[in-house]
């Protein structure tokens, strides 16, 4: 989100909710968002948006990141649930267990397995690459900022991006975009 943000020049007040006690989630976001999730926004109307994709979306309709053909938008929800489905539930979670938790050693039994379907998910992002600077059209859309987030930070988890020279490729494209930030700005 912060990097949609970034680069619609759009301000916003972040408020930090710890993502290891959770234990105060009714309280913090039970009025904003049924699922208790975080990303949760508040936008200036005082209406609440949950879940990245979504807000992601809310943002980038009418914009450059969003193309007006039919079928790019299908691709680009396409690669928006990839990344929902495939990526995050291994990339993402393997880097929580392993750079956050601190309980890494709660997570061994199952850490090998999630890993194994993670590295499938960044092979199918380097197949989704193959020959193309970006993940649909020609320019930069809601799809890479989506699946840029958790993929250049995988080696926090263990992940090695080596065997995936497209998927480097790409992260040094998006990242040369004007307006980028890192992802702890």
């Amino acid at each position: 989100m912060r990097l949609l943000l970034a680069h619609l020049g759009i301000r916003y007040e972040r408020q930090t909710v710890d993502v290891i006690d959770r234990s105060n989630r009714a309280e913090l976001l039970g009025h904003l968002n049924p699922g208790l999730t975080v990303p949760t926004l508040v936008l200036e109307d005082g209406r609440p948006l949950g879940e990245s994709a979504a807000i992601l979306w809310y943002f980038a309709e009418g914009t450059r990141f969003i193309p007006d053909d039919a079928y790019e938008r299908a691709q680009v929800l396409q690669w928006m649930f990839f990344e929902q489905y495939q990526l995050e539930p291994t990339v993402a979670v393997v880097r929580f267990w392993v750079a956050y938790s601190g309980r890494a050693e709660e997570f061994e039994p199952q850490r090998a397995a999630t890993m194994k379907r993670g590295e499938r998910a960044l092979q199918r992002l380097e197949s989704g690459l193959a020959g193309r600077d970006y993940l649909v059209g020609d320019s930069l859309t809601l799809a890479d900022i989506a699946l840029y987030g958790y993929t250049h930070v995988a080696e926090d988890g263990g992940f090695s991006l080596e065997p995936y020279p497209g998927v480097r490729a790409w992260l040094g494209r998006v990242a040369s975009e004007p307006g980028h930030v890192a992802i702890d700005a």
